[in-house]
């Protein structure tokens, strides 16, 4: 496997997540989970649910694909595997700074969170080789922006993360389903 060239890499990448589209919907789920605990109990409430929620998205998303026929799990040896090992502890390292910065403003979490995921779905297009990451990623930070500016409330905050990934979800779904590329 070390003999592939990337975008051989990519395909088997694409193959075995389905194209990441199951890890955006799931991940958009629990953006969506997080806005009704903000609109229905309390912001710290919120923030906890994306914490918990987003630790599962992975083993959800992989249980996910296994359902769709794909393997959940890239070939050994896919040079890329450790790009996605590499990305989740910058991922880690954003998650650690929106929870400093909740214990200052609760309403901050949601936008550093909204450009920490951002951010992370940048390298997904090297992932993946789908340039719809970059949109994705760029959304993502540039609501993050938006809503911090704006002074944005928790559950605006949350939903729009929730809306982005769904919506992207819903572009990646229709981009796997397609024949191989």
């Amino acid at each position: 496997m070390h003999d592939l060239s990337i975008s051989q890499a990519q395909a088997d990448m694409r193959q075995a997540y389905f194209d990441g589209a199951a890890g955006v919907l799931v991940s958009g789920l629990v953006w969506l989970v997080a806005a009704l605990v903000a609109a229905l109990a309390t912001a710290p409430a919120a923030v906890l649910s994306l914490l918990v929620g987003g630790a599962l998205i992975h083993p959800l998303s992989v249980l996910l694909v296994k359902q769709l026929g794909r393997s959940g799990q890239h070939a050994a040896g896919n040079p890329l595997g450790r790009l996605a090992v590499e990305g989740t502890v910058w991922l880690l390292a954003g998650i650690a700074i929106a929870v400093l910065l909740q214990t200052l403003r609760v309403q901050w979490f949601f936008p550093a969170m909204l450009l920490t995921i951002g951010a992370r779905y940048l390298s997904f297009q090297t992932l993946y080789g789908l340039r719809l990451y970059w949109l994705c990623g760029a959304a993502l930070g540039i609501a993050g922006i938006a809503l911090l500016l704006l002074r944005a409330p928790v559950v605006l905050a949350a939903a729009t993360g929730a809306v982005i990934e769904l919506g992207f979800a819903g572009l990646l779904f229709r981009q796997a389903a397609k024949p191989a590329r």
